[in-house]
């Protein structure tokens, strides 16, 4: 299920330069630390088959302490038990859980529900905290950034099915008729599974890594 080992090589290395950046003084460890940045950027670039230009802006725009990202999804059903999917416009159209990256001074609860609306229309009560996942571990595939995934169960209390910007569809679908084009770095069919045992077993721990 998990990655292979040099994204995390690579996201240590771009997390040790941009703290390094954040606190060192001196000017030529300044410019130690950019290189190293450069360097972890083509090497991020060139074995993920991404752009170095979008991986360089990525790593650049970073500043502070280098922490782990957030990301919410949110499990809601309807009253037939299944449960609420969008396709994604910037997968090609594939279909994930509602949700996206937490914004500040909103809490995850708070995040996850306007998540849920603004992508889906409809309005949700946010009544569980399914798991804290590690998104290296679940095996989404390499990404930049080292990434914390919550998985909220949420009852729908409103609204209507409606697409936006970031979505071209609207969908509720039973546990054995989930699609199969999923947008495998935002959901995976495991966790899908997930989420409806702790629909049925709303008493299960929170599970986390």
């Amino acid at each position: 299920m998990s990655e292979p080992d040099w994204p995390a090589w690579a996201r240590e290395v771009q997390a040790i330069a941009q703290t390094g950046l954040t606190f060192t003084r001196d000017p030529y460890d300044r410019d130690r630390y950019t290189a190293l940045q450069s360097l972890v950027a083509r090497i991020m670039a060139e074995a993920g088959s991404a752009d170095l230009r979008r991986v360089t802006e990525l790593f650049a725009a970073q500043e502070g302490y280098a922490t782990p990202k957030v990301d919410v999804r949110g499990a809601a059903f309807d009253a037939a038990g299944r449960i609420l999917m969008v396709r994604e416009v910037q997968d090609a159209g594939r279909w994930t859980l509602p949700g996206g990256w937490a914004d500040v001074n909103l809490t995850a609860a708070e995040n996850v529900a306007k998540e849920v609306f603004e992508e889906s229309g409809f309005a949700v009560r946010v009544t569980k905290l399914v798991s804290v996942w590690d998104r290296s571990r679940q095996g989404h595939g390499p990404f930049p950034f080292s990434t914390y995934k919550l998985f909220f169960l949420c009852e729908i209390i409103g609204g209507a099915a409606t697409v936006s910007l970031e979505t071209s569809e609207v969908g509720f679908f039973a546990e054995d008729d989930l699609p199969a084009d999923l947008s495998t770095g935002r959901v995976l069919p495991h966790q899908l599974r997930r989420v409806f045992v702790h629909r049925c077993e709303p008493s299960l721990p929170t599970e986390f890594e």
